[in-house]
């Protein structure tokens, strides 16, 4: 007999339990396969669609979750009680630091607190910033190796660390180059690409005639006196002062330990000023002769060649220590860039982990500077953490990361961060006390940590009371206080319910409430509400874990089919992700497949499609790559669909491996395009698209220039330039399903240009191929046409075909009556509470009926979970409008952290501070 526990994950906790060697348990028994013979199971095998126990042996070797095991991760990241508060006086201090270097320092801390919302550009936007801002070297070298790691170029077959993408702010030459240009993110091409310029050698400086020469033993450099006393005040009092060698021709240099080969080098810098001539081994020994004879200029040369000259791991390994012993900034900073563009590789490098785990490395670092430093280390432990690395050089990394932090965020971030390894290890009181360290410097969300390590001690009511503590303290309230409650349960199961619908209520995006009411409806034999729970979540939010939930409950109740669909979801979310307590994915979709045709397939995609089931969508296109992996259009299809469900990193994994199988120069330039396109990089994705098309003409290249045309808000002269596009786009070869996509943007266009009856032709040519989202453009073409009544029609039939709804009950609101797009627009929130339109809407009713307080709150809801720039505008106009300058102002200062070149946020911020004032003035006036 076995006891059941979690398989516990940093990013996505797996629902299910696995099998331990922990002490007997009294309610369950096992069958000598691993699997519980408890009564609820014995339901399960016993339900009328309910698959065999050796089909169940053979998926599910780790037996069923239940309730009493499930358990939320904890969240790694910095967690500010109040995200606006937070945000709106960073947003202060940017705009009133007084260096570039603090400037950095400043995004970054931005970084770090927008993490949380999972928005990969704005992060992105955060990191460009603090590179911007970088003046040092090292810090320099540090953000631009970030830059390329969150882009996953390591990802890329036949890109080298080392390799400049054309971005100057991640070229690696760029950065060790000391200063910074605070235009550098808008001037982004790097010409480092292109032809150094042919530098003229003066010949005249070559011939000049020597007047003296350097002895090496029987060797001579002959040199010219006064350039090489120009080099530096020694060799100036050496070869003119009252010493007997500034009367000498000849120089004897035997016992300076320095070849003739160097003298000769160093005649040749000294008459043209170039180094990189000569090979690395004759610079070494110049850099000592500079050092040696104080020459400034020649210590910096042979500095940036011996750097640009460490280009591979192999070189940086050999050279990091020389750096190390003579405190070589530059060099040591050339190494460490290379260490750093190596990630995530060089964390499993046993050679790499001992340079920064070790004691030697830390003292020569030193001269990097703490700042510097501490990007070091977070970078490292950043990456690690994303790995799920639990490993004793993981924590030296993270004590480091705390070593060299210098303010409350970044020792909060390190030891919060530390807290999170520990637990994993299970060493939960070592744990606990980094918890509470983060916490007393003012991370509340560490207290959770600390909460649950009491639980895992066995301290129940501990563990309670803390949670029940913080809900009563601390206002606004928050979702994750809830939800932690609810796992220490001391009241009853009622209590513990209630505790994660309010959790709910006040944080949607929280997974495990929803799972837990799913597993155990399903204990309670209620497996239509427990399916519905799950569908629930994943209409608005579709994680890993949450999926292969819902596959075990088809999997429980014997709906195979349904199963194979979800898991292969969950491979296209996270293709190594171990199923079922160890299942990996692929072996499972093996045991589970049954043989499809390609037409088959086709008709299902078709299907799936034309219902709106992205996930299902999703499914069948898994199933045909793993029929014929050649097929890399489908991986193209694949990253569009995962746009769709807003999981922008798995889309961003379909492209760039559909560039690495990419069958020819004209549609790598395709995907490239993409990639840059997601990554805001429209004009160099316009490029790729027009170079793709002079190779080729393909219904993908020109279907890529017309989506990044239209992205640029185009006049309507530019935006006919756009619909042709898209019509010579529907003139090549391709699928129905792109073609319909291709009709629905083309009558969008048309819109724009305010072509009615075209874009009404183009939507129902759309249709007429199964493209059922047409129906919400030509909804919007009848409203235009002042046919209200057919535009809702429009929409109900959306409604009627889709299985994602909330989008088209959102759009139908438009075309209703006030009580109706009302009805419609709580059904949106429904289905999806993420979607803030709705609340926004919500609120300017209340707005205009005069009820200031509640419309205020109904924005306050959905920006306690996304503050999002345009809800953040919003209340901070009816903050004005109610006299609440301060309020408005803090809003605005949020918002514009968000997107600090927003026009309206910025004319509302800059008239809330003069009304402000102007209120101030008159209060001063009245007092004299």
């Amino acid at each position: 007999m076995r006891n059941l526990k979690l398989f516990e994950r940093f990013k996505s906790t797996q629902i299910h339990a696995f099998t331990s060697s922990s002490q007997d348990s009294p309610s369950t028994s096992t069958n000598g396969s691993g699997i519980s013979n408890s009564p609820r199971l014995n339901f399960l095998r016993n339900h009328p669609k309910s698959t065999s126990k050796s089909f169940s042996r053979s998926l599910l070797p780790h037996g069923f979750p239940t309730t009493d095991l499930l358990e939320p991760p904890l969240d790694s990241h910095l967690k500010p009680l109040d995200l606006v508060e937070s945000l709106s006086n960073l947003y202060r201090r940017i705009e009133s630091s007084s260096s570039e270097s603090e400037t950095s320092l400043l995004y970054l801390e931005q970084y770090t607190i927008l993490r949380s919302l999972g928005d990969a550009k704005l992060s992105r936007r955060c990191l460009l910033n603090a590179r911007r801002h970088a003046v040092d070297v090292p810090c320099k070298v540090v953000l631009s190796a970030w830059l390329r790691f969150e882009r996953r170029e390591h990802e890329l077959l036949g890109v080298e660390s080392m390799d400049c993408n054309g971005f100057a702010i991640e070229c690696p030459k760029t950065s060790l180059i000391h200063g910074c240009d605070l235009n550098l993110v808008n001037e982004e091409h790097c010409n480092c690409h292109e032809e150094d310029e042919i530098i003229k050698v003066s010949m005249a400086g070559l011939d000049e005639d020597s007047d003296f020469s350097f002895c090496v033993g029987l060797e001579k450099a002959m040199c010219v006196r006064s350039r090489i006393a120009a080099l530096s005040r020694p060799f100036e009092a050496m070869l003119y002062g009252s010493f007997v060698e500034s009367r000498a021709s000849e120089i004897d240099f035997s016992e300076n330990g320095v070849s003739v080969e160097a003298m000769v080098a160093l005649n040749i810098y000294s008459r043209i000023k170039r180094v990189d001539l000569f090979r690395v081994e004759t610079v070494f020994e110049l850099l000592g002769l500079a050092s040696k004879f104080c020459c400034d200029e020649l210590k910096s040369a042979c500095e940036s060649r011996l750097a640009s000259s460490v280009t591979d791991l192999d070189k940086a390994l050999t050279f990091v220590e020389y750096a190390l012993e003579e405190r070589r900034e530059l060099l040591l900073s050339a190494c460490l860039q290379v260490f750093l563009r190596e990630l995530p590789r060089c964390l499993h490098d046993s050679r790499v982990m001992r340079f920064f785990c070790g004691s030697e490395a830390k003292e020569g670092l030193a001269c990097l500077g703490s700042e510097c430093l501490f990007m070091v280390y977070y970078l490292l432990s950043q990456v690690g953490m994303e790995e799920r690395l639990t490993s004793e050089a993981m924590l030296v990394l993270l004590e480091r990361t705390r070593e060299f932090a210098r303010t409350n965020w970044q020792k909060a971030v390190a030891l919060h961060q530390m807290g999170c390894v520990l637990f994993e290890r299970k060493d939960y009181k070592a744990a606990q006390f980094h918890f509470r360290l983060a916490s007393s410097l003012g991370h509340v969300y560490s207290l959770a940590g600390v909460s649950r390590t009491e639980y895992k001690q066995g301290k129940r009511y501990s563990a309670y009371k803390l949670m029940n503590y913080l809900i009563s303290k601390h206002k606004p309230q928050h979702g994750w206080m809830y939800q932690e409650r609810s796992l220490y349960n001391v009241v009853g199961e009622a209590e513990k319910l209630k505790d994660l619908e309010t959790a709910t209520e006040l944080d949607p995006t929280l997974t495990f409430p929803y799972k837990y009411r799913a597993v155990m409806k399903f204990e309670r034999k209620q497996v239509k509400e427990a399916f519905e729970e799950v569908d629930r979540l994943i209409q608005f939010k579709l994680t890993p874990d949450v999926l292969e939930l819902r596959a075990w409950l088809f999997l429980a109740v014997g709906d195979r089919e349904s199963c194979l669909r979800d898991i292969r979801g969950v491979l296209c979310l996270e293709p190594k992700y171990a199923v079922f307590g160890g299942r990996m994915g692929d072996d499972l979709v093996e045991a589970l497949t049954t043989q499809c045709s390609e037409a088959e397939c086709w008709v299902r995609l078709y299907d799936r499609w034309s219902a709106v089931d992205d996930v299902g969508s999703l499914g069948v296109v898994h199933q045909m790559l793993q029929n014929d992996p050649s097929k890399n259009f489908l991986r193209f299809r694949q990253s569009l669909l995962l746009l769709r469900l807003n999981c922008q990193g798995a889309a961003m994994r379909c492209l760039r491996m559909a560039w690495n199988l990419a069958a020819c120069e004209a549609e790598k330039l395709v995907y490239e395009g993409w990639l840059l396109y997601d990554m805001s990089y429209v004009e160099e994705a316009l490029t790729k698209a027009e170079k793709a098309i002079s190779i080729q003409r393909s219904f993908e290249a020109f279907f890529l220039k017309a989506y990044v045309l239209a992205d640029k808000n185009l006049d309507p002269d530019e935006s006919a330039c756009v619909a042709q596009v898209l019509e010579e786009a529907l003139k090549c070869p391709s699928d129905g399903l792109r073609k319909g996509q291709a009709l629905n943007n083309l009558g969008s266009v048309y819109i724009d240009c305010m072509m009615l009856d075209q874009a009404e032709t183009a939507y129902k040519n759309a249709l007429e191929i199964k493209h059922t989202r047409a129906h919400q453009g030509l909804a919007r073409v009848y409203f235009l046409k002042n046919q209200r009544k057919e535009a809702c029609e429009e929409m109900t039939k959306l409604i009627d075909k889709a299985f994602s709804k909330a989008a088209a009950y959102e759009k139908r609101s438009e075309y209703c009556e006030r009580e109706k797009a009302k009805e419609d627009l709580d059904m949106a929130t429904t289905l999806d509470p993420l979607r803030t339109y709705p609340y926004r809407y919500r609120a300017a009713v209340l707005m205009d009926d005069q009820r200031e307080t509640e419309a205020v709150e109904e924005l306050s809801k959905a920006i306690a979970f996304r503050p999002e720039l345009q809800t953040l505008h919003l209340r901070a106009a009816f903050h004005e409008a109610t006299g609440k300058l301060s309020l408005a102002a803090q809003d605005c200062e949020a918002a514009l952290c968000l997107d600090p070149n927003h026009t309206e946020t910025l004319h509302l911020y800059s008239r809330s501070k003069d009304q402000a004032s102007s209120a101030d003035n008159t209060t001063i006036v009245g007092l004299d």
